[in-house]
């Protein structure tokens, strides 16, 4: 079914943005199961718990596609905190928050680092 027209190539994505994605892919993942858990414990109404919950999913879905840009990585950042803010429905997520967000941390410094040590490599392969 095709036209026989080349593809355009995919565009390369960067340490950092590919890091970054998949941190917040295993936040909306784990806000998944922190929404059935409100439900469950009746901390709030279900409409409500299934309405947040819902939205912060489908937020960090999103970013996960939002992080190529630099204002991307700071939603990114919102959403941690946003993360950690969660614990005033369910205390243990004050330590479950902040744990993620040391992910975020840690895949913002590793990324960034890898996609310098990146450019140093192919700048040197192009001056030779």
């Amino acid at each position: 079914m095709t036209d026989g027209a080349p593809r355009a190539p995919r565009r390369v994505r960067s340490a950092t943005e590919s890091l970054l994605a998949i941190a917040l892919g295993l936040e909306a993942c784990l806000v998944f199961f922190v929404t059935l858990t409100v439900y469950g414990l009746r901390v709030l109404d279900p409409v409500a718990a299934f309405v947040g919950g819902g939205a912060l999913l489908v937020l960090l879905v999103l970013t996960t596609r939002l992080v190529r840009y630099p204002w991307g990585v700071g939603l990114g950042w919102l959403l941690q905190v946003v993360l950690i803010a969660t614990g005033i429905l369910v205390p243990i997520m004050y330590v479950i928050g902040a744990g993620f967000a040391a992910i975020w941390v840690f895949c913002f410094i590793k990324g960034r680092s890898l996609d310098r040590a990146k450019a140093a490599v192919t700048s040197q392969g192009s001056t030779s």
